[in-house]
């Protein structure tokens, strides 16, 4: 599983990919948190608060963690040489978990230069420092555990087709009903089912409040479409 790990990581930052990744998930939080006018927009909104970067992530992350699963497993059906990985000595299991966290280690290296808007808005507090700490921590937790759902999610539609492109619509879809769709289904049928979405476990983590349930559900939620594709891809063996 090392061996995968690694090869992942080196392919990331052996081509423009990493770099490409990273510094467009800054450059547009960064211009949407500072520079563009509306809801997002931290100065005009007259408090110093991360909670617009929070609500920002997820809109970024349903079509940036697409773009980054969707060659884990189509490019290898495409080029053939799945077949080969799926012959060397290592399980089914350990394959999915090296391309799975490969893609984590990517996402949490770009996450990670966001602190930076954690100091800015630490200074820019009225009297400086007059910002919620464990507030902040439960967001970045709720954001890393998001992330890694949707790189489970991801990784598997990757396994659907050996077009990139279809994997990438497949991966948006995935992301989009469990954390939008489930939520805006909710306002019409049952407020009941809002706990079968992600938004509902993301936001009361956001909260501060790091509550088991919410990170069991992130944890199956990983746990489930990591063995879907498991299953795909012994199915193809």
């Amino acid at each position: 599983m090392l061996a995968i790990l690694k090869k992942e990581i080196n392919s990331f930052f052996a081509s423009p990919i990493g770099y490409l990744v990273i510094s467009l998930f800054l450059v547009v939080t960064g211009l949407f948190l500072w520079v563009f006018e509306g809801e997002f927009n931290i100065p005009n909104s007259g408090f110093a608060d991360l909670a617009p970067f929070f609500q920002l992530a997820p809109w970024i992350f349903t079509f940036l963690i697409p773009a980054i699963t969707m060659r884990s497993f189509s490019e290898e059906q495409k080029t053939g040489t799945l077949e080969l990985l799926l012959t060397k000595p290592i399980s089914t299991l350990q394959l999915v978990l090296g391309k799975y966290f490969g893609a984590l280690v990517l996402m949490i290296i770009t996450i990670i230069p966001t602190l930076i808007y954690v100091v800015a808005i630490y200074q820019l507090g009225n009297p400086v420092g007059n910002l919620d700490i464990g507030v902040t921590i439960g967001s970045y937790l709720g954001l890393i555990l998001l992330a890694a759902s949707f790189i489970a999610m991801g990784i598997y539609a990757s396994t659907l087709s050996d077009n990139q492109i279809v994997a990438f619509i497949l991966a948006v879809l995935f992301c989009f009903v469990f954390y939008f769709g489930i939520d805006g289904l909710a306002s019409y049928t049952s407020p009941l089912i809002t706990n079968l979405g992600m938004q509902t476990h993301y936001d009361s983590i956001s909260r501060g409040v790091i509550d088991s349930r919410d990170v069991i559900y992130f944890v199956s939620i990983i746990a489930f479409f990591i063995y879907l594709t498991k299953n795909t891809l012994e199915k193809k063996r």
